[in-house]
């Protein structure tokens, strides 16, 4: 509450005594730095770690902090080649992370609502860029895929 009343009393008492001293500084410190919501490499591991882990984990097996509270726990991404027959899905993951087609996603919500694909250019306008950080997604998550076992 002090604080507060110092951030208006302050700069009043400054104006009216004719002074940008001390005073003015102090009252015109900020909070501190919001947390970023871009990124600015477009790395596939970075943006994975930034974007996806909360959710399928840093390693891509569904275990990111956020998952227990999600309905539908988040699919193990390490093992989408060996649930399409050892062909990784490339069109498909990159379709689901635009938010693109009819892809049943519960954990994301409908289609009517697409995840990465409209937040990456809400975020950063530039399409080049947001194709690019898709496309390296895919291939970061395509680097993931668990070894065929012999």
């Amino acid at each position: 509450m002090k604080l507060t009343a110092a951030l208006f009393v302050a700069p009043l008492a400054a104006l009216m005594l004719g002074t940008g001293g001390p005073l003015l500084r102090a009252a015109q410190k900020t909070d501190p730095k919001a947390p970023d919501f871009v990124i600015k490499s477009t790395a596939g591991r970075d943006l994975f770690q930034f974007y996806c882990s909360s959710c399928h984990g840093r390693d891509g097996k569904g275990s990111g902090s956020a998952a227990p509270a999600l309905k539908v726990p988040p699919p193990d991404l390490t093992t989408l080649t060996q649930r399409n027959r050892g062909t990784f899905p490339a069109e498909r993951v990159e379709a689901f992370i635009k938010g693109e087609g009819r892809l049943p996603t519960p954990a994301h919500g409908s289609s009517d609502m697409p995840v990465w694909g409209p937040i990456f250019k809400g975020l950063d306008s530039r399409d080049a860029v947001n194709a690019v950080r898709i496309e390296n997604l895919v291939k970061y998550i395509e680097s993931i895929q668990a070894k065929a076992k012999a």
